[in-house]
């Protein structure tokens, strides 16, 4: 069995990470932090774990952490650094659902975060946590860096295309919208529900931490800098990414079959067929990102439709794929959920 603790067990993320794990065959929970709700039983705050996990919530202090196996933390920016090389010393893997490993250039890093960098040095060993591009060396890897939500979407989405060299790396625009829980838990005036609701609006046009670590994986696809911009939204839905993805087409190619070839062996990529419209409801608790590829009228123009759940595939759920593809286990185990309708 594989022992795992969760650092940060209170937010979303948290929470999501223990319903997967709390059910995982090949899992047994060790530790699941919070300094502020030490001592209270998970499924006090947690009702749906009632049944399923007995632990109570400990200071990341008394928890333990160094007897896991694998240590995630589901945490805000800036955690993960402060105690990522003590567990790697211990023998400890880590999977940072945050953003403190995502970003290899620290100078990058600290401009968008806002803060100095504790264990720069480790960014260079971190794997980023994208397995359809970076799965052998996620199986070898020490220290994840989990992708963001967004990123997981608009990269998915582009990569064939970037791959193969068929669209213009100079011109590439993400419009993309998230439901409220991707700003997560904490109490904040925007995502209220009189605020949120029957609501739609544009955000952080001028610049967003994700776009970063988006054109840092579009770049490496392109082998090349590419022209990139992001434009996030927020909806009045809880779950739910759904990115719209433009690019030029640089020459003539079967825009269909050049996705369904690159999926094809991916479990959790779905290349619906031509002409669909894929709905973020249909991902909703699954691991799974569906694609749709659109070139409208003919044009030189394509538009990829992509959808995820930004709390599984775009956060817990990747990280648990990740925990997989770490100890060997097939990448579905425990994430087989079909999306929830209505």
């Amino acid at each position: 069995m594989i022992k795992v603790g969760i650092v940060g067990g209170t937010g979303y993320t948290g929470v999501e990470l223990l319903r997967l794990l709390a059910r995982h065959p090949q899992v047994a929970l060790r530790a699941i932090t919070s300094r502020k709700e030490a001592g209270m039983p998970v499924a006090e705050m947690f009702p749906n774990l009632r049944g399923r996990v007995a632990l109570a919530f400990s200071t990341p202090e008394e928890a333990g952490l160094e007897t896991c196996d694998v240590v995630f933390f589901a945490t805000p920016n800036g955690v993960a650094m402060q105690q990522t090389r003590a567990l790697l010393d211990a023998g400890v893997k880590v999977i940072d659902l945050a953003a403190d490993f995502r970003i290899k250039d620290v100078a990058v890093w600290e401009q968008w975060y806002k803060m100095t960098h504790a264990c720069p040095d480790l960014i260079g060993e971190a794997v980023y946590g994208l397995p359809e591009i970076n799965r052998d060396k996620i199986a070898g890897a020490r220290l994840i860096a989990n992708p963001g939500c967004y990123p997981t979407a608009v990269q998915l989405g582009f990569l064939p295309l970037l791959e193969a060299g068929v669209a213009e790396p100079g011109f590439l625009v993400a419009d993309a919208k998230s439901g409220v829980s991707g700003a997560g838990r904490k109490p904040e005036t925007h995502i209220l529900f009189a605020e949120a609701a029957d609501n739609f609006r544009a955000y952080a046009v001028g610049g967003h931490r994700h776009w970063p670590e988006i054109k840092q994986g579009l770049d490496s696809f392109a082998g090349q800098p590419v022209g990139f911009t992001f434009v996030p939204h927020l909806t009045p839905l809880i779950r739910g990414i759904h990115a719209t993805l433009y690019a030029r087409v640089t020459r003539d190619v079967d825009l269909q079959a050049l996705f369904e070839e690159r999926y094809a062996g991916e479990v959790f990529v779905d290349v619906l067929p031509a002409g669909s419209h894929p709905e973020t409801r249909s991902v909703r608790g699954a691991n799974t990102c569906r694609i749709a590829v659109h070139r409208p009228q003919g044009g030189d123009t394509v538009v990829v439709l992509s959808v995820i759940d930004n709390l599984v595939k775009g956060a817990a759920g990747q990280a648990v794929q990740n925990m997989n593809i770490l100890f060997g286990l097939p990448e579905d185990m425990a994430l087989a959920d079909i999306g929830m309708l209505p």
